[in-house]
């Protein structure tokens, strides 16, 4: 898995609250079981129409807004527990996604899956959308280990779980970590 340190990105701007799982990647899609070419049908009803033609009012059809955040309403990742959720966001090039709320499972799926999710306050979160409508090219900084995001001269922080946060500053999956403990394991058996 890649590392998670320091993000300097635009961001692209869904402020629509409740985006359950299956408007994240559709269950038609989810057949496959490697994590590789979910990107291609995320928000798949919404960025296409019935015959597969690109829905151009669509914010990720929209040349205007790029970046490798995405920001979301409040409540985002609901519904069912599918992991595929993340793997479509991870997989489109989504590092972090920021909400005023997160469903529990989806924010651990996405952790689990090298996703960075940020909660804010809705009023921040209403700030950021502002932002990004008025400046599309507006930058954001995302420091994983001070746990902070700098818009402009302003520094917000974030909470993140500990455990998680050094897996992805070190691109750890928990086996990988176990595998880093390798030699603390072994020293414990030993004695």
């Amino acid at each position: 898995m890649s590392k998670i340190r320091i993000i300097n990105s635009t961001a692209v701007p869904l402020p629509i609250e409740n985006i359950d799982t299956d408007q994240i990647i559709p269950a038609r899609f989810l057949k496959a079981t490697s994590k590789l070419n979910f990107g291609e049908n995320l928000f798949r009803d919404w960025r296409f129409s019935s015959n597969g033609k690109k829905n151009k009012d669509f914010v990720l059809n929209n040349n205007i807004f790029s970046g490798n955040i995405l920001i979301v309403g409040s409540n985002f990742g609901c519904g069912s527990s599918r992991e595929h959720a993340a793997w479509a966001i991870k997989d489109y090039g989504f590092d972090v996604v920021i909400s005023s709320f997160f469903a529990d499972i989806f924010k651990m799926n996405a952790l689990n899956n090298n996703i960075l999710p940020i909660q804010v306050s809705e009023k921040l979160l209403n700030n950021i959308f502002n932002l990004i409508y008025k400046n599309p090219s507006q930058k954001f900084k995302i420091d994983l280990p001070n746990q902070n995001i700098k818009i402009n001269e302003k520094l917000i922080d974030f909470d993140v779980d500990n455990y998680k946060k050094m897996c992805l500053i070190n691109g750890y999956d928990d086996i990988d970590y176990l595998i880093s403990k390798k030699d603390l394991i072994k020293n414990f058996i030993n004695n």
